[in-house]
């Protein structure tokens, strides 16, 4: 089968199992009434079971070039800083989320070296999506250090500036179209896609 039409079926499937997913606050069983009878089904079984259908087309973090990272890890990355940094805040159930991971990930392996890329999984980092105040998916943040390192070393501006939040998914060309721009110094696109 074509990949293309293998992610469509993946997420035709998901996003029928994601729509009788409780939020992770809420408790663990739901209850849904579509059919005559009441069906009781668990949230976490189908949480689990729509991760593992996702890595088929996320991959593993391990190996990428835009790992995944906990909520810590992200904080350690900003007091620590080495390069500019572009975060991903996606969830497993979110269908433009699927789309753009391996775009991301091909703006991740094009500007390795000169630009962090990282993966934020909201729903098992849900402080830091808090936090990051990420209302839609995906959302990507692109950060940079802050140049006032007077006012950085003495507490009063943060160590990373954010320069631009975007909401919604892009494609390869757009990622490393803004981050030339926000980084490097190059022209700002026109037109994203």
């Amino acid at each position: 089968m074509h990949r293309s039409a293998m992610l469509l079926a993946a997420l035709a499937t998901i996003s029928s199992v994601s729509a009788f997913v409780a939020p992770a606050s809420s408790s663990s069983f739901i209850t849904s009434s579509t059919s005559s009878s009441a069906c009781t089904i668990s949230a976490q079984k189908i949480r689990a079971s729509t991760r593992s259908s996702t890595q088929l087309f996320m991959g593993d973090d391990t190996k990428k070039a835009a790992p995944l990272i906990s909520g810590e890890e992200l904080e350690q990355m900003l007091q620590e800083w080495d390069q500019p940094l572009v975060v991903d805040a996606y969830a497993t159930w979110c269908g433009p989320c699927l789309l753009m991971a391996p775009e991301f990930e091909q703006a991740a392996q094009e500007l390795a070296g000169r630009v962090r890329f990282v993966k934020l999984d909201t729903d098992l980092e849900p402080q830091m999506a808090t936090r990051l105040s990420i209302m839609g998916l995906p959302t990507l943040l692109f950060l940079d250090k802050n140049d006032d390192k007077e006012a950085v070393e003495e507490g009063k501006a943060p160590v990373a500036v954010l320069k631009e939040r975007i909401e919604g998914a892009l494609r390869k060309k757009s990622i490393v179209d803004l981050c030339e721009f926000h980084f490097f110094g190059g022209p700002q696109p026109t037109q994203l896609s």
